[in-house]
């Protein structure tokens, strides 16, 4: 078969309604595309998918839609959008001042690989305002960082108060709002210089794609970009869709998932099994202790038969994971207290399913365990 020495390609005549997946590595140039590869480093056209893929700008467009912000990027997990994002910013500076509850792979790189790097990493109780003051005071400090809800415990950090003692210290603020997400809170218009996103999560919905998003004004957004780039974290055009697709469902997801959230816990507060429930009012994210510690809540989780013992969050199916084995197993004792990590937590993402059945589902598994 002779085939010709170039494809014509193909392109349709009237516009798509959805967005089509451009699953090709390299684009055709052009006057245009050599002046912004030139003048701009190739940030701004299509013609290389690590720099740019329009499947991948329009998800990182919604995503900007959601948060207000001006400008936003998509990277290959939300591990390289926190990577990169502090690695960009620490351009500038040695330091930074972090929440204690965070993510258990975010606390490995403040703890294990920053400072392996020569990075000063100084650690503080997320909801302790004159920890924060202290801290971020002692030394010349580059960036600041929280997450929205800490993740296991579902803490707040009062993100205005924080930003402005960073911003007074000449610091920039970075929030991961992954378990709040756009739905409940806008760290930028809180004081966030910068907001990053495990897009696997809530964003996308379906537990098929992982992917990661990175917020803010166009300035900074496009420094990241460039790192993004050179690091090699680049999101596929195919995950990108993935990604798209889930966020024409956000709102009517969440309002599902949050309205079930809120229900478990209220059912939960009464039950004589349940030692402490932990909600913040918002979110579709539910931690509470049993009695009995890690055995006991092992057993719980692999009595239920509508919640799923996984890992991750943010999916349309209800998924429950004990962080004490998972996220936060390679914690000493002293460290788990500290971050308020409990043996016997359990931590349910909600998903769509429907609210009686799961919460029957809950209370049926309390009681098989119980005694």
């Amino acid at each position: 078969m002779n085939r010709p020495a170039k494809s014509a390609g193909y392109v349709a005549r009237t516009r798509p309604v959805v967005p089509p997946i451009y699953q090709s590595a390299t684009f055709y140039l052009d006057d245009i595309a050599y002046k912004d590869i030139q003048g701009n480093g190739g940030l701004s056209e299509h013609w290389y998918s690590r720099f740019a893929n329009p499947t991948v700008d329009a998800a990182a467009a919604e995503i900007a839609e959601l948060e207000g912000a001006e400008a936003a990027l998509m990277t290959a997990s939300g591990m390289a959008a926190i990577a990169t994002t502090l690695m960009t910013l620490l351009q500038s500076g040695r330091r930074i001042v972090s929440a204690r509850q965070v993510y258990g792979d975010t606390r490995d790189l403040l703890v294990r690989d920053l400072p392996a790097l020569g990075f000063d990493v100084t650690m503080v109780d997320a909801a302790d305002l004159s920890e924060w003051r202290s801290a971020i005071a002692e030394a010349p400090t580059t960036i600041v960082y929280a997450e929205t809800l800490s993740n296991p415990q579902l803490e707040l950090t009062d993100l205005a108060a924080v930003a402005s003692m960073a911003h007074q210290a000449g610091a920039k603020l970075v929030v991961d709002n992954t378990f709040a997400t756009p739905y409940t809170v806008n760290p930028l218009r809180l004081g966030a210089d910068v907001v990053v996103h495990s897009a696997t999560k809530f964003l996308s919905g379906h537990s098929d794609v992982i992917a990661g998003a990175v917020v803010g004004d166009r300035e900074t957004v496009t420094e990241i970009q460039r790192r993004v780039i050179t690091f090699g974290g680049c999101l596929d055009a195919h995950a990108a869709f993935l990604v798209w697709r889930g966020l024409q469902t956000f709102d009517v997801r969440m309002e599902r998932a949050q309205a079930t959230a809120r229900a478990l816990a209220d059912r939960l507060r009464s039950n004589p099994e349940v030692v402490s429930v932990r909600y913040p009012g918002n979110g579709a994210m539910v931690a509470f202790t049993v009695r009995g510690g890690n055995d006991r809540a092992l057993a719980v989780m692999r009595c239920l038969t509508v919640a799923s013992e996984a890992t991750s969050l943010g999916g349309v199916e209800t998924l429950v994971s004990t962080p004490f084995n998972s996220s936060h197993f390679s914690l000493s004792a002293e460290e788990l207290a500290a971050a308020r990590i409990d043996a016997g937590m359990l931590r349910f993402s909600c998903g769509i399913e429907n609210a009686e059945a799961l919460i029957a589902d809950v209370e049926q598994a309390l009681a098989a365990t119980s005694g």
